[in-house]
């Protein structure tokens, strides 16, 4: 066979053309350099892991059983958020301690009377990790655990280490109240704060930790975030090439999450938010609203980012199970543009305004989105009123935020904080 200048040539630029792939191919997936500096950290001591299916490496394998196995790793205890340790359990239900048939370990539920760790639970443990996947809304209960967990650990001088995983609505986006009263596990607020977390945050579970560390609790845990590995402000959750699993069982989806934090405010009422349908918080409805009539009104308010479809749907659980519900699906357009707060507190105010007789709205809503007396005042005041009221206290939660962010706009600002 005989070579030509022309086949070599192309056969080298066909080379450099592959040899980026090839770098990229045999890297490290940073999920894995991320779990190494993890072992790392804890080497040689005895382990509680507070985690949920969403603990899962690269592979989607458990992290928790890689722990389980390491020679150097002496995992004690697991400890379970709401939802359980294996995500099976619906909202607010309860789950008992047991021991996991396939490690012999005992689990601890964090999620009902108890919500920290016991002083028993803690004495056989030098140090817990928090492993779980948050969605970057403030009334979603796993950070408020972790807190609990933190506060357990600093009174008994046990190390805290949170394993962070990227925010799927992202990191630059901030809305919403900070609650100025506390909420319990859907928005702390401690007793000397002047307010808690915006509804949507923009922060990464290991940011909030360091945040209520610095700022809020006393006394202070021994903190270490083990940071996700190049992540920077503008990432989305698809750039970071971090696995989704569902981390609760009404998430399916990354584009749940990014509604979520729109329909939450019709939890407090006898409005269905789309739980028991394969679209949760997309959909929303009731059997006495006209689809066509509710889509129209909302499109009419042209707000940014979204557009809404007339839907019917039949929940098979949850409000209004097995009742044909008119409503709306919620479309985002442009993901950057979109307020799912705003947005929410919009569809409340014109469903309420369409079907005043038939609709409710309780004082849960008001706890879930942080403002006091929501469920009257929306019956009476425009939306925009009650936004302006929270400006204040959310400039000032900008500023205390900004103090205690871990992730750059390069990237460059290491691996681990302790």
């Amino acid at each position: 066979m005989r070579f030509t200048f022309h086949s070599l040539t192309g056969a080298f630029l066909l080379g450099l053309a592959l040899f980026p792939s090839f770098l990229q191919a045999s890297s490290p997936h940073p999920l894995e350099v991320q779990i190494d500096r993890l072992v790392e950290a804890l080497e040689g001591k005895r382990v509680g892991l507070l985690t949920n299916p969403t603990g899962v490496d690269s592979e989607l394998r458990l992290i928790a059983d890689r722990l389980h196995e390491h020679p150097d790793v002496d995992l004690v205890a697991f400890f379970a958020p709401e939802h359980g340790i294996r995500g099976d359990r619906q909202a607010g239900a309860h789950e008992q301690d047991f021991t996991d048939p396939a490690t012999g370990i005992i689990v601890y539920s964090l999620y009902g009377p108890r919500r920290a760790p016991t002083a028993e639970q803690l004495a056989d443990l030098d140090v817990v990790v928090y492993d779980i996947q948050d969605v970057g809304a403030r009334f979603y209960t796993y950070v408020w655990t972790m807190t609990h967990a933190m506060e357990a650990c600093a009174a008994h001088d046990k190390e805290f280490v949170v394993f962070d995983r990227p925010n799927p609505i992202g990191l630059n986006r901030v809305e919403g109240a900070p609650n100025d009263f506390d909420a319990g596990l859907i928005g702390r607020k401690w007793d000397d704060a002047p307010f808690g977390l915006a509804t949507r945050h923009g922060m990464t579970a290991g940011e909030v930790a360091t945040l209520v560390n610095e700022e809020w609790m006393s006394p202070k845990v021994d903190l270490t975030v083990v940071k996700v590995p190049g992540l920077t402000r503008s990432m989305s959750f698809a750039d970071t090439g971090y696995p989704w699993v569902f981390p609760s069982p009404n998430m399916p989806t990354l584009d749940t999450s990014t509604v979520y934090p729109w329909t939450c405010v019709f939890e407090g009422g006898n409005i269905s938010e789309g739980r028991g349908t394969t679209r949760p918080f997309e959909l929303f409805g009731a059997p006495w609203i006209d689809g066509a009539v509710l889509a129209d009104a909302l499109n009419d308010l042209d707000l940014p980012g979204c557009r809404f479809r007339p839907a019917w749907f039949r929940p098979t659980f949850s409000t209004h199970s097995g009742s044909l519900c008119g409503g709306v699906q919620l479309h985002v357009t442009d993901a950057d543009a979109f307020r799912p707060v705003e947005t929410g507190l919009h569809a409340l105010k014109t469903v309420l305004e369409l079907y005043p007789e038939e609709t409710t709205v309780q004082s849960f809503s008001s706890r879930l989105m942080g403002v006091e007396d929501l469920h009257t005042r929306i019956l009476t005041e425009d939306v925009d009123t009650i936004v302006q009221e929270w400006e204040e206290n959310l400039e000032a939660f900008m500023e205390v935020r900004a103090r205690h962010l871990l992730y750059t706009e390069d990237g460059n600002d290491g691996w681990m904080t302790q």
